[in-house]
């Protein structure tokens, strides 16, 4: 595992969005695995800066919620679209979230697990941390081999991400989320985090056990697993970091 650390949130996302860059350079047609949330948007944003061809990189989300269709403004969909895909020049038609209005969202999970493994996997995973430790939509207790699936959403994680919503009573309760198992396949890991709110979270990860109740931890596992974090959420380990 590598942890780099930098002063603020936006020079992480610049240590961080020169690791995909480099990716691209040598792989063009790169499968990513993307990720909503704050914390990847100064990824997002360093990497727009670069100007850098992306235009035959593949994508899969990590998740999306449940009963929000890709037109709704609140989805994850619409987020990658207006923060990723056109942010970053990406081909829509390469880029594949779960479909949240989906007739059957178990057989969408299914679906979509089948997806990413024709695409040859994910290369590069990008991946943020909740504060219960979850990985995508993967809340505690989860199995480290689980896949692609339909969960229901932490009372935690929707207070969480109330701030995306009118009100906390909007937040949708069920998501198809990527597994962990799904997540664990990636050949590489890259977590981004920042703000002091994210600390206690990233200690865990990175220096307590490994266990299915703190999922984020899974990342001590994985043989290529970057964490690029500011300051603060440094700030509670004990380990050395670059």
């Amino acid at each position: 595992m590598k942890i780099i650390e930098s002063g603020t949130g936006a020079e992480a996302g610049i240590r961080a969005a020169d690791l995909i860059a480099e990716l691209v350079r040598a792989t063009p047609t790169a499968v990513l695995g993307l990720a909503t949330g704050s914390s990847p948007l100064p990824l997002y944003a360093a990497l727009a800066a670069q100007n850098l061809d992306l235009g035959r990189v593949r994508g899969f989300s990590l998740d999306e919620y449940l009963g929000l269709g890709a037109a709704d403004g609140k989805s994850y969909a619409q987020v990658i679209r207006r923060e990723v895909i056109e942010r970053l020049g990406l081909d829509p038609a390469l880029i594949r979230t779960p479909d949240g209005l989906a007739p059957d969202p178990v057989q969408e999970a299914a679906d979509f697990e089948r997806s990413i493994r024709e695409a040859g996997g994910i290369d590069l995973q990008i991946l943020g941390i909740g504060s219960n430790g979850h990985l995508a939509f993967n809340e505690p207790p989860s199995a480290f081999d689980s896949r692609t699936r339909v969960v229901e959403l932490a009372p935690s994680t929707r207070d969480d991400n109330a701030r995306f919503f009118d009100s906390a009573a909007d937040v949708p309760t069920h998501a198809i989320t990527q597994g962990l198992g799904t997540i664990g396949e990636a050949r590489q890991l890259l977590l981004i985090a920042h703000g002091e709110a994210k600390a206690e979270a990233v200690a865990r990860a990175v220096e307590g056990p490994v266990t299915e109740d703190f999922p984020a931890s899974l990342i001590q596992r994985h043989p290529n697993a970057t964490l690029v974090l500011d300051a603060a959420a440094a700030s509670r380990m004990q380990r050395a970091r670059v």
